[in-house]
């Protein structure tokens, strides 16, 4: 029977077939340690990774009969891929269980921050932390506001959902522009970077973390954003430069960012912390009890199906 090594503790429920099929090797804390992996992966056949855990060059040559990582998650910029290619390792990612809770995310710190419900919320909290009055602690409204998606993947496309049904314009770029059909369907436009970036009052990444994207939002992206725009980054701290965010949030330019994801997370920059005008939540995106059951699913599932010869499991190598 071959032999699973899975590093976290995710949900048992999502990995029952797994455990029907293969031999399963649990950490026996919440989590391993990089030596404990190191320790165990000489024999297995298949790791059971999580985006938050590293697995890099160390974990993988140390792997000799390893043939599949299946990533707990929709990010896998924790794997060394080009390691992991070079030895004919295939890696997986679980791009479906995330989609919707993602979009739940960016969509609320959209509200929170565009409404200002979380720091009223704070303030209301504090003897005289706010003044009641009918113009005072005026927000902005999502409604006939352009929203700018830069990434129009699953994840953005059911924010564009979400967005439509706010009443908000939609704009987008990626990659590759969408078929005709698509566009209609979500009444989105593509625009090149610099034309959504100098139209939508809101910009919401959802693109995945790669060279070519690491601080894709820096001083000169932020310099053609409207005066008094709003940026949300569910995605990857990195793919924002932080240090010119705060500059930006600072000086006035933009009113206000609502993040899940940081640079250098659980590290975070301190200006951050203070400002009211940030609206921020723990790189938990994914973080509801049903996804991350289905995203234990997802991941055992791509270990399954590659064993049986699947040619249509989630691979990213």
């Amino acid at each position: 029977m071959k032999k699973i090594l899975v590093t976290y503790q995710v949900p048992r429920e999502g990995l029952a077939q797994l455990e029907e099929d293969f031999e399963i090797i649990y950490p026996e804390q919440e989590a391993m340690t990089k030596d404990e992996i190191i320790a165990k992966i000489g024999d297995v056949d298949g790791l059971l990774s999580v985006f938050i855990k590293s697995v890099d060059k160390d974990i993988i040559e140390a792997g000799k009969n390893l043939k599949i990582i299946a990533n707990f998650g929709v990010g896998y910029n924790n794997i060394d891929i080009d390691c992991a290619t070079a030895k004919g390792i295939v890696v997986t990612n679980t791009p479906n269980a995330v989609c919707e809770p993602t979009a739940d995310m960016a969509l609320g710190l959209m509200l929170a921050v565009m409404r200002r419900i979380a720091v009223c919320d704070r303030k209301l909290r504090v003897p005289d932390g706010l003044e009641w009055g009918l113009m005072k602690n005026l927000g902005n409204s999502p409604w006939g506001k352009t929203l700018g998606i830069i990434g129009m993947g699953k994840i953005g496309k059911a924010l564009a959902r979400r967005a439509k049904a706010c009443g908000m314009k939609i704009v987008y770029h990626n990659r590759r522009r969408m078929s005709a059909q698509i566009e209609a369907e979500f009444d989105a436009q593509y625009l090149s970077m610099d034309e959504l970036l100098q139209q939508a009052d809101v910009v919401s990444l959802n693109c995945p973390l790669t060279p070519e994207t690491t601080h894709l939002i820096s001083g000169p992206q932020f310099e053609m954003m409207k005066d008094g725009a709003y940026i949300i980054n569910t995605a990857r701290g990195p793919v924002i430069d932080e240090k010119a965010l705060v500059k930006y949030l600072q000086n006035g330019k933009l009113a206000g960012a609502g993040l899940d994801v940081f640079e250098e997370e659980p590290v975070i920059t301190k200006a951050l912390l203070e400002m009211d005008q940030v609206v921020m939540t723990p790189h938990t995106g994914t973080g509801t009890i049903e996804t991350r059951i289905e995203t234990a699913r997802e991941a055992a599932d791509n270990i399954i199906g590659f064993f049986k010869g699947d040619e249509n499991i989630s691979k990213v190598n």
